[in-house]
């Protein structure tokens, strides 16, 4: 799966690649759209550092979590404010990005997303705040907004540069350590930011959500009634609609079946021929169907679910 997608220079990624985006931690992926996965993605490591642009070509859902000695700093290069959101708070375009390791993040993202970002070791980003006299990680841990909206010209203009170095692959171990200065600088000392928000009934939604797709990864394996999701959301299936529209641009159940293909892709991209069968694959994650369930995995990856299973195998480690 590497082939140009369109004029847009974006490739076909496998699902499980995309997920190893991050390196240091798995990301947990679900299209919205039914399209094989696509992005453009330039990075790589240097000094401790793991330096990447990507662009998605699809809307996406995600969620992560850092290891305790990790944070990521980034920038929000282009996004689609009606689609993206982080914790259900909506995305804008040059929002400045500070994610520490603490709990999982929560975002979707447009098609058509562009950020760059950097994933350092959390004692660098102490060490940086620690020479500007900032205090110890929980003091400047505390004061790091998740999401700023205030408009950080300057280190938006820094990114922008960055953005250009990363894909020429030209950033040297000064430029990481200028890029957390002027990082801690923007976000850190320069007062109380302000910070991106959304209404009272946006972060109900929110929530009814949450819930309800926890619900979702919970019983993967089997039959999911309507119901049974409202009761868990604890709405009726019209306010259970509205959330999942606003949140995701799907019904609930759409989102479930997207869900349960994604699941059963990186399962498949991950597991033994040897010992693991697509039938088997396909039924842990509650589809029964199997003639169904290759029909609507082929239009959705571009490939039958025994190929993803055959590819993960002998792809090299």
């Amino acid at each position: 799966m590497d082939a140009v997608v369109g004029g847009n220079g974006l490739k076909s990624f496998d699902l499980a690649s995309l997920s190893g985006t991050l390196r240091v931690c798995h990301v947990e992926l679900v299209l919205l759209d039914d399209q094989p996965p696509s992005a453009s993605i330039t990075s790589f490591v240097h000094d401790q550092a793991l330096l990447c642009t990507f662009e998605v070509g699809a809307r996406t859902r995600g969620r992560f979590m850092l290891p305790l000695d990790w944070c990521l700093l980034g920038w929000l290069q282009s996004v689609d404010p009606q689609s993206s959101w982080c914790h259900g708070v909506p995305l804008q375009s040059g929002n400045i990005v500070s994610v520490m390791p603490e709990g999982v993040t929560e975002f979707a993202l447009g098609a058509g997303s562009r950020v760059t970002f950097v994933l350092v070791p959390v004692k660098r980003f102490q060490e940086r705040a620690a020479a500007q006299r900032l205090g110890g990680l929980g003091d400047e841990a505390a004061a790091v907004p998740l999401l700023s909206a205030r408009p950080h010209v300057p280190l938006q203009d820094y990114y922008k540069g960055l953005h250009e170095r990363i894909q020429q692959g030209e950033v040297g171990a000064e430029e990481i350590d200028a890029m957390l200065d002027a990082h801690v600088k923007e976000v850190v000392t320069n007062g109380p930011p302000e910070r991106g928000g959304c209404n009272r009934s946006r972060r109900v939604r929110y929530l009814i959500f949450r819930r309800a797709e926890d619900m979702m990864y919970a019983n993967l394996r089997r039959h999911i009634y309507m119901h049974e999701l409202c009761d868990a959301a604890g709405v009726s299936e019209r306010a259970l609609r509205y959330a999942f529209e606003e949140l995701v641009g799907i019904s609930p159940v759409r989102y479930l079946s997207m869900l349960r293909l994604c699941e059963a892709c990186r399962s498949l991209s991950s597991a033994d021929a040897g010992r693991k069968s697509v039938k088997s694959i396909a039924l842990s994650c509650g589809l029964w169907d199997l003639s169904r369930f290759a029909d609507n995995y082929r239009k959705v990856f571009g490939e039958l679910p025994s190929e993803t299973l055959m590819r993960g195998t002998y792809s090299p480690a």
